[in-house]
């Protein structure tokens, strides 16, 4: 977490020829509730301006060029974050050959000609404090970023050397059954955390941007607790937590999108068991109030600062952890509940009585009535699904590895599999193969896969075909684009192969 600025940053430095001046001045800006610290000569203000200060009010007189070179320096070297604002108080009278070469000297300059009007000067003092405020801002979003890129370097991290390590095994030991499944079960594993680490950055962009649509329709909040506790189940079990659900005998409507409102009391109730030492208690109580239902979870884990409680639902921030990191996790989850919960008009906030004391997530949603709903029609039980026949498949990615594993698993199940990893050889084999179906990376070398998409539907012998787009762009104007290409399908890396397999079904079914 990082702690906002001291007081000796947010105060006001005043240094005039004489300390009855700068006290005066003072006087005058703390009536108004600034902070003021008067300094009778420039080497006191540079030594004051080591322990922090939000702005610098001065006059002309004391300022020359050859007088002010100590402070000067400390200008000259302010880190990238500060500019930090100089009010200086000059002579009546049009500008004098001084303000000529003050802006390079003194950086972020304010000139205020005398007499100065009290009202005046308070305004021009807030509103440099103002812009000093942002740039603490700006500081501390970049200490968080900077914190928040050195966890997501370690958690990438982390998958990587059981990955590598079970890869070894399988070319060390491929004639051991037993082996090569718990090698291939770790590599699985691995890189579905992998994904889901990648899935959370992703969603965070998408959701901050506005770039999520809804599908709103009547929830009861009871059913998506139900759902979310056996999703975070594992984790509760692993930590020896007992859970407690309090649900109302009546239900708990509200108008949301199923997969987005789980995936927030997941994330509240993985939070609660992450920051709850093992054997620990979490409590989700579901309330209903006459125009809104409410969640309460509770936990008795490591608890919240006051300092933390206001910034816990900000992007990359953070509560301190243990070197080992043993709770894992990049600090996304709580902006992205809030981002959710926001998009569906409701509330979320956070309370703890202090350090060891526990703390207390709040949802607050809008309460749909019974008689607003409307039933929803029998679900229609699918027709029995045809048994799969073997397709050709083209497989056209540049990643040679990512390529020949595809191909090696699609041959396993079944099918007919070409590959090529540019472009240009694959509309050379496009008549020879006459492909089903195109496994298309968008990132090729020598020609885009959109623009492949676009060649082989002028194809003859490929405008049927199916098209599936495999890339690692995964926003909504990129399968926009993959479909205003031709592409049938927009799949995203790595590929879900029970997904792939599920529609390569569907496709051989319906040819």
């Amino acid at each position: 977490m990082i702690e906002p600025p001291e007081p000796l940053e947010t105060r006001i430095l005043v240094c005039t020829p004489h300390g009855k001046d700068a006290k005066l001045a003072c006087a005058a800006l703390e009536q108004a509730g600034l902070e003021c610290f008067p300094c009778t000569t420039l080497v006191q203000l540079v030594q004051e301006l080591h322990r922090g200060t939000g702005a610098i009010l001065t006059v002309e007189e004391i300022l020359p060029k050859a007088a002010a070179t100590l402070l000067i320096d400390f200008l000259s070297t302010q880190p990238t974050w500060s500019d930090l604002p100089v009010l200086v108080l000059t002579k009546p009278g049009g500008e004098s050959p001084w303000t000529r070469g003050a802006y390079e000297w003194l950086g972020n300059l304010t000139l205020l000609e005398r007499p100065v009007r009290v009202p005046s000067l308070i305004s021009v003092a807030r509103s440099a404090l103002r812009a000093r405020q942002r740039q603490y801002e700006i500081r501390q979003a970049d200490q968080r970023k900077d914190e928040f890129l050195a966890m997501l370097g370690h958690e990438l991290r982390n998958p990587l050397a059981p990955i590598s390590a079970a890869a070894t095994l399988l070319e060390l030991m491929p004639g051991d059954i037993d082996r090569v499944k718990r090698s291939s079960n770790i590599i699985a594993r691995q890189v579905g955390h992998m994904t889901n680490l990648i899935d959370d950055l992703l969603d965070v962009a998408r959701v901050t941007r506005g770039l999520i649509t809804l599908d709103r329709q009547p929830l009861d909040l009871r059913d998506i607790l139900s759902e979310a506790v056996e999703q975070v189940r594992p984790l509760v079990n692993a930590r020896h937590h007992e859970l407690a659900l309090h649900l109302p005998a009546e239900s708990a409507l509200v108008m949301g999108d199923r997969k987005r409102m789980v995936q927030v009391v997941v994330n509240i109730l993985n939070n609660a068991s992450k920051y709850t030492p093992e054997g620990g208690h979490i409590d989700a109580r579901l309330q209903l109030k006459k125009d809104a239902v409410m969640l309460d979870i509770s936990d008795n884990g490591i608890g919240m600062t006051p300092e933390l409680i206001p910034h816990v639902f900000d992007l990359f921030s953070q509560a301190k952890r243990a070197s080992d990191r043993s709770q894992g996790g990049l600090g996304l989850g709580l902006a992205l509940v809030k981002s959710l919960i926001e998009s569906h008009g409701g509330k979320v906030y956070a309370t703890s009585k202090g350090i060891g004391q526990g703390s207390t997530f709040t949802l607050r949603l809008s309460r749909l009535m019974p008689e607003l709903t409307k039933p929803h029609p029998a679900a229609v039980e699918p027709a029995q699904e045809e048994a799969r026949s073997a397709l050709r498949i083209m497989v056209v990615d540049d990643n040679r590895d990512a390529a020949n594993t595809l191909e090696m698993f699609l041959g396993i199940v079944g099918h007919q599999v070409a590959v090529e990893y540019d472009a240009k050889g694959a509309l050379a084999r496009a008549e020879e193969v006459a492909p089903h179906v195109w496994l298309v990376d968008i990132g090729l070398p020598d020609m885009d896969g959109l623009e492949l998409a676009r060649r082989l539907r002028a194809m003859p012998a490929t405008t049927s075909s199916k098209l599936i787009a495999v890339t690692g762009y995964s926003q909504e104007q990129d399968k926009k684009k993959s479909f205003e290409a031709g592409f049938d399908y927009h799949l995203v890396k790595p590929i879900n192969t029970e997904q792939l397999l599920a529609l390569l079904q569907e496709i051989s079914a319906s040819s």
